[in-house]
């Protein structure tokens, strides 16, 4: 940084534009902390003006009214500098649109998205639900966000899940990462937690979205579980360093799951929670969505049932049970196929129409004579005659001297 003054950091910005100069970064790092991230008209101000002009109207008094509104108290506020030496201190770093490690592509569906919005703000979509850019990122791990991004898959569900829930959870982590595929999901109790360290204990990478400022493990349970996913992989969010887990800031966290992903996978879901949530954005971005039925008594998977079935208003959620079903939905044509599930094997399976009247006709402990085998079967002794050999081969059948009966199955040995 240039020093303590942001005026003349954001002069100096204001000379080089496009370029991620220190003055833009701290012009970001200032705005994400001024605007509440989700909003409609401050997203759309900053990319109007740029993100040095929109600082410099807001602390100036000039910005439009509804940005000062939305502002508030904190115009007069700058912690820039201190967040983003805080951020230094513990790894972490932000993350700009500006950066050639900023994931546009993905993130390109939220642009859309609020190009949709209305111009007037009662008739926009609640910044809880909107589907709105980040304005910037901070992030804290030694991967590129773009990197672990472009092949990764969201799975959420119940922070009360249950034993089976947390099962399925680990199993689709660690078998997407070991495939090499990102696991990304909000570093809760439950569903998100299972998912992360199944992709830990795959020793692949996994992306922990926060509600709170990346130095802050939240949940505090989850602490070491943080700390191992900063380690190897990527914690994101868009509130700077400090910032504390709001309730609302976990419903406007849920549009970045859904973003970051090719897809979203809900293991288990109440009817209301955030998993269904964020679903419902993944699917308004174009993403797909993806569910794991679960038992019909449980109450954890009554969002999963109703994604299953779909509504009059959106498609029905694609059934997944294991890590091959999810990437046969987001993966590369040809590529990532599922291979059918495995049958068990059975001699009887080739069996001809005939073959199988024969064999259910011959009786269990007494050999018959293949007259009666003929008369049970429905046809000419001739043609009992003519499968039977087969028959015994496969061991299916056994002459007993006196006639044809059942192979009995084999003793299990004593121990």
């Amino acid at each position: 940084m240039s020093g303590d003054d942001l005026d003349a950091d954001l002069a100096d910005a204001a000379a080089e534009l496009g370029e991620p100069t220190p003055g833009l970064r701290r012009a970001r790092a200032w705005l994400s902390r001024a605007v509440e991230p989700g909003t409609v008209d401050a997203w759309r101000f900053v990319d109007r003006v740029g993100p040095v002009e929109a600082v410099r109207l807001i602390r100036s008094g000039r910005a439009p009214a509804r940005i000062l509104g939305l502002v508030g108290a904190r115009a007069q506020t700058d912690t820039s500098l201190a967040d983003l030496r805080q951020a230094e201190r513990c790894g972490a770093r932000l993350l700009i649109p500006e950066d050639d490690e900023w994931p546009a592509y993905l993130l390109h569906a939220l642009t859309l998205a609020t190009a949709e919005e209305p111009e007037e703000p009662k008739h926009q979509a609640d910044r809880t639900k909107a589907l709105v850019p980040p304005l910037a990122l901070w992030v804290r791990g030694p991967a590129r966000v773009d990197e672990l991004a472009d092949r990764s898959v969201a799975i959420v569900g119940s922070r009360a899940a249950t034993a089976y829930g947390e099962h399925v959870a680990g199993e689709f982590g660690y078998q997407l990462a070991e495939r090499g595929w990102t696991v990304v999901s909000g570093g809760a109790y439950g569903i998100d937690a299972a998912a992360h360290r199944g992709a830990l204990a795959a020793d692949g990478p996994t992306i922990a979205v926060l509600a709170c400022g990346v130095d802050r493990p939240y949940p505090a349970g989850n602490g070491a579980l943080l700390h191992r996913i900063a380690d190897s992989g990527l914690l994101v969010s868009e509130w700077p360093p400090g910032a504390a887990p709001h309730q609302h800031r976990f419903l406007v966290r849920n549009r970045l799951i859904a973003a970051l992903t090719r897809g979203t996978v809900v293991v288990e879901a109440a009817a209301r929670s955030g998993a269904m949530a964020t679903a419902h954005r993944a699917r308004r971005l174009g993403k797909q969505v993806m569910a794991v039925p679960g038992p019909v008594t449980s109450a954890m998977s009554v969002g999963c049932h109703e994604l299953l079935r779909g509504t009059q208003d959106a498609e029905a959620a694609t059934l997944v049970a294991s890590a091959a079903h999810v990437l046969d939905v987001v993966g590369g044509i040809g590529v990532d196929l599922a291979e059918p599930a495995e049958r068990r094997s059975d001699v009887r399976d080739g069996l001809s129409d005939l073959a199988r009247r024969v064999l259910d006709a011959c009786p269990v402990r007494t050999g018959v004579a293949p007259e009666r085998l003929a008369a049970i079967a429905g046809c000419e002794v001739l043609e009992v005659l003519r499968v039977l050999p087969a028959l015994e081969l496969a061991e299916l059948v056994q002459w007993t001297g006196t006639g044809w009966r059942l192979m009995p199955a084999p003793r299990a040995r004593a121990g």
